[in-house]
């Protein structure tokens, strides 16, 4: 799944997690020393950032984007080097670098956006309050500059969809061709063409999403955490906890990762068994096309056999889902709420303006919603480690390894799923 794409898949993505903490830890301590040495310092500690297109072209910045740069430069000649040979190496490097540009970039139209709602949503507060000096044309001038952050917006996500279709279908071109090569290896396994047709388009389709909102979430935690962090300052007092330093950003990370480990809980089972449930509809629908070409297959005590594994895999299933949803929607219940149930006493205080509130609501939602990567698609992560679990029996008889505990048991049972409740 992955050697055939990215070269010594282990290496790579451990060098490359290694890599890009180290770009984070000198970015976040010595980087604005160097960008200022460079000519494009940060902006001021009192100096706002710019609203609208300006935003994306501060020295701080562009800084970022000549920094990117270069390390993906540093990255990539190393690894040209070492896998030169590889077919893929061109998309598995320089594709993925570009992904997680354009992600990054994408994070940044929403922090202009939340740099936009500080100040529109204080000038509604006043004019709703009827202050003197509120005119139409500062409201028409705060709606031309999200329109110029919504033009980068929809270019972005214009882009991103274009680009990581191809890149995605080039990571399952090569999975077929690999798998190919093997034919003769992996014939044999029950349902290898399906694997090698349907689960390669899946594995890659359900990457696709998945991989670009993994990447999205860990931008936006880079982005948004420093500015949760600094928001905090607005808020002193949180209710029963009292005066906490940098409350938001506590509160964000606590939360998140409680929702985290609640629906990984509650959500344990599922991947085993719609791996089961797609071995069980596999056999149901292969004994179905035998019956189209031979009169002594499909015959109704063996489909009747073989329904009633679908039938009870589904219930099981069924049950399982049921005590997950509840984890799952209840949860998303409480988060509905669970900010500004933490900001009352500061809203009974006064301490911030409607603006103010914008801000620290959309960053925490960020924060929160990136944190919470698992609790948002964890049906689709289980689907994915479904697929991913029919091709580790390929990748099993092409290293002439044992096949996976439960495709022995397939064939131990003769081709016939047993399950036990």
């Amino acid at each position: 799944m992955f050697h055939s794409f990215f070269p010594k898949p282990k290496l790579f993505f451990a060098s490359g997690a290694i890599w890009s903490l180290i770009c984070i830890l000198i970015w976040y301590t010595v980087g604005p020393q160097v960008g200022a040495a460079v000519g494009l310092p940060p902006l001021a500690p009192d100096q706002k950032a710019p609203i609208g297109l300006a935003y994306f072209f501060t020295p701080d910045n562009l800084w970022f984007y000549l920094y990117f740069t270069i390390f993906v430069l540093i990255f990539g000649g190393v690894w040209k080097i070492i896998a030169r040979d590889h077919p893929w190496v061109n998309w598995s490097i320089w594709g993925s670098a570009f992904i997680i540009f354009i992600a990054y970039f994408a994070v940044q139209t929403s922090v202009a956006v939340n740099n936009w709602r500080g100040p529109f949503f204080d000038l509604l507060q006043d004019a709703l309050a009827r202050k003197p000096g509120i005119t139409a044309s500062q409201f028409y001038l705060l709606q031309l500059r999200f329109l110029e952050i919504g033009f980068v917006g929809v270019t972005l996500n214009v882009i991103t969809a274009f680009f990581t279709n191809h890149y995605v279908f080039r990571w399952r071109t090569a999975m077929n061709d690999f798998y190919m090569s093997k034919w003769e290896q992996l014939r044999h396994i029950e349902g290898a063409s399906q694997r090698v047709q349907e689960d390669t388009m899946r594995f890659a389709n359900i990457l696709e999403g998945l991989g670009v909102t993994l990447i999205n979430s860990v931008m936006t935690l880079v982005v948004f955490l420093p500015l949760l962090f600094d928001m905090s300052k607005h808020v002193a007092d949180l209710p029963v906890l009292g005066a906490i330093p940098h409350s938001l950003f506590w509160l964000a990370i606590i939360w998140s990762l409680f929702g985290t480990m609640l629906l990984a809980g509650a959500g344990i089972k599922l991947p085993g068994l719609n791996f089961r449930n797609q071995r069980v509809e596999a056999a149901y629908r292969k004994e179905l096309v035998y019956g189209e070409d031979h009169a002594d297959r499909a015959q109704p005590l063996t489909v009747r056999e073989l329904y009633s594994n679908v039938r009870r895999n589904y219930f099981r299933m069924y049950w399982h889902y049921l005590y997950f949803n509840v984890a799952r929607y209840s949860y998303g219940q409480l988060d509905a709420i669970f900010l500004n149930f933490m900001l009352i006493p500061t809203f009974v205080a006064g301490k911030i303006t409607l603006g103010i509130w914008q801000q620290i609501s959309t960053a925490f939602g960020e924060v929160s919603n990136s944190f919470q990567y698992l609790v948002n698609y964890w049906p689709t992560i289980v689907e994915l480690l479904s697929i991913q679990k029919r091709l580790k029996a390929f990748e099993a008889a092409i290293e002439e390894e044992p096949l996976p505990e439960i495709d022995q048991q397939f064939i131990e049972a003769g081709g016939k799923e047993e399950l036990a409740l």
